[in-house]
C-alpha cells in the first residue's frame, strides 16, 4: 500500500501541472493504468440535487455540453452512494463489474466516480476510494479557474437573477466538523424571490444565516446581494452579532431602495458555552429533540431595512447536544407548501444526515407545488453534536 499511496501523491502532483480542465482526464488515465479500468466517469450532483450529470475523459469537448444525466430515482445505486457515502459495487457481467464511489470533501458532497474493472478485491477498492477523495480536493481546488464545475451541476437553464443568487450562497452546500453538521438547499421561484442561506466556521464560532428579500427576479437577487455582504462583512471584521444585524440592517436602509428582508443570524459557540440568535421578522426555527420537534417561540424584532427598528435584540437559544435546528423561509411553510407537514417530516428524518434531511424537505414542498415552486423555498438543517473534548475545531467551510 506504501507504493500505491506514492502513486496517488503523483496523481495529485500530475493534475496540479495540467490545466484545470484537464484534472478529472489525469485521475481517470491513472485509474486506468493501474487497474486496467475499461471505463471512468464523473458524475456531478446538480444545484438541486435531483440528478446526476456524466462527463467522461475529455470532458472539456464541445459534445460533453450535452453529456447524459442520471436522475435520482428511488433506492438507485447511485442514490444509495450518495446518502451513504459509501463505496457500491454493481456486477455487470462475467467480465467485470462497475464500481461507484462518493467524491466529497468535509461533508460536502460533490459527485460520483464511476469505473468499470475486470478485477476488484478489497485492496484495490480500498485504493479506488482513495482516488475519489483526492479527486474531491482536486475539484476544490480547480473550480476556482475554470466554468467547467460550474457547468458541470447544472442541469436547466439559469436565469441572470438565478445566476446572482447562486453566488451569493456557501461554495459547499454541506460541511461537517466535529462539533456539528449541517447542510442547506434553495429551491428557486421562476422568478427568484431574494433567499439566501450563509454558513461559516471559525476557530471558536460556528457562524449561521437564513435571509429573505422582498421582491422578485433581479431586484430581490440585488437585495439579497446587499444583505449577504453586509453580514460577511460584519462578520469577517469580527462584530458582536448585534452589530452584525446592524450592519445588515444599514445596508438596507442606505442602499435598499425602501425594500426590506426578514432573516436570521446565529453564532454557536464550538466549546458549548452559547448559542444565540438574531430575528428579524423571520419564521421561528423549530428544534427537534429526542424524537419531538418544538417551534422556538423567540421575541421577533422588525425586519432588516425597515424604519424605527432600533438595536436588535440578541437571544439565547437552547441548544444540547444531539439537537437538530432546521431553519427555513416562508417559502416553505405559505401558499401551496402550506400542504407540507414540515415538523411531521422533520421528525419523519430523525436518523438522516442533514443533506437527506434538506432533500427531502425542498422536495416535498416541490411536489406541494405541482413542480412550479412561486416562492423561494430555502432550509438549512444543523445537527449539533457538542464540543470536542481535544480542542477547538480544525475543519472549515462556507464563504
Amino acid at each position: 500500500m506504501a507504493s500505491d499511496r506514492i502513486r496517488l501523491a503523483e496523481v495529485l502532483a500530475a493534475a496540479e501541472d495540467a490545466a484545470p480542465v484537464g484534472s478529472l482526464d489525469v485521475v481517470a488515465r491513472n485509474l486506468r493504468d493501474r487497474f486496467g479500468a475499461r471505463y471512468v466517469s464523473f458524475l456531478f450532483v446538480d444545484m438541486v440535487g435531483h440528478r446526476l450529470l456524466r462527463v467522461g475523459e475529455d470532458a472539456t469537448a464541445p459534445q460533453e455540453r450535452h453529456a447524459a444525466q442520471v436522475p435520482l430515482i428511488g433506492d438507485s445505486a447511485y442514490g444509495e452512494v450518495l446518502r451513504t457515502q459509501k463505496l457500491v459495487r454493481i456486477p455487470k457481467d462475467a467480465e467485470g463489474l462497475c464500481v461507484l464511489a462518493p467524491v466529497s470533501n468535509r461533508g460536502d458532497t460533490i459527485g460520483i466516480l464511476e469505473l468499470f474493472l475486470t478485477h476488484a478485491d478489497d485492496d484495490v477498492l480500498e485504493q479506488v476510494e482513495e482516488a475519489a477523495h483526492a479527486l474531491a480536493y482536486i475539484i476544490v481546488t480547480d473550480r476556482r479557474f475554470t466554468d467547467l464545475y460550474h457547468w458541470g451541476n447544472r442541469t436547466t437553464p439559469v436565469s441572470l437573477a438565478a445566476e446572482i443568487q447562486r453566488q451569493l450562497l456557501p461554495s459547499a452546500a454541506s460541511c461537517e466538523a466535529p462539533q456539528f453538521a449541517l447542510a442547506g438547499a434553495l429551491v428557486p421561484a421562476s422568478d427568484i424571490a431574494g433567499d439566501t442561506y450563509d454558513y461559516s466556521l471559525d476557530r471558536d464560532t460556528l457562524h449561521l444565516s437564513v435571509t429573505d428579500a422582498m421582491g422578485h427576479d433581479v431586484d430581490a437577487a440585488l437585495m439579497a446581494t446587499l444583505l449577504i455582504n453586509a453580514s460577511r462583512g460584519a462578520r469577517r471584521a469580527g462584530t458582536d452579532l448585534a452589530e452584525q444585524a446592524r450592519w445588515t440592517h444599514q445596508a438596507l436602509l442606505d442602499h435598499g431602495r425602501r425594500t426590506f428582508a426578514t432573516g436570521q443570524l446565529l453564532r454557536i459557540a464550538l466549546d458549548g458555552s452559547s448559542a444565540q440568535l438574531v430575528n428579524a421578522g423571520h419564521p421561528w426555527p423549530l428544534r427537534l429533540r429526542e424524537g419531538t420537534v418544538t417551534e422556538l417561540s423567540l421575541a421577533v424584532n422588525l425586519p432588516f431595512g425597515v424604519v424605527g427598528q432600533g438595536a436588535y435584540r440578541v437571544q439565547d437559544i437552547d441548544l444540547r447536544p444531539g439537537d437538530r435546528l432546521i431553519l427555513f423561509t416562508d417559502g416553505m411553510v405559505e401558499r401551496q407548501a402550506e400542504k407540507v407537514d414540515l415538523p411531521g417530516l422533520v421528525g419523519d428524518t430523525a436518523a438522516d444526515h442533514p443533506r437527506e434531511v434538506v432533500r427531502t424537505l425542498v422536495e416535498a414542498v416541490t411536489d406541494a407545488c405541482g413542480g412550479h415552486v412561486r416562492d423561494d423555498a430555502t432550509v438549512l438543517c444543523l445537527d449539533w453534536h457538542g464540543p470536542r473534548a481535544d480542542g477547538p475545531a480544525t475543519a472549515g467551510g462556507g464563504a
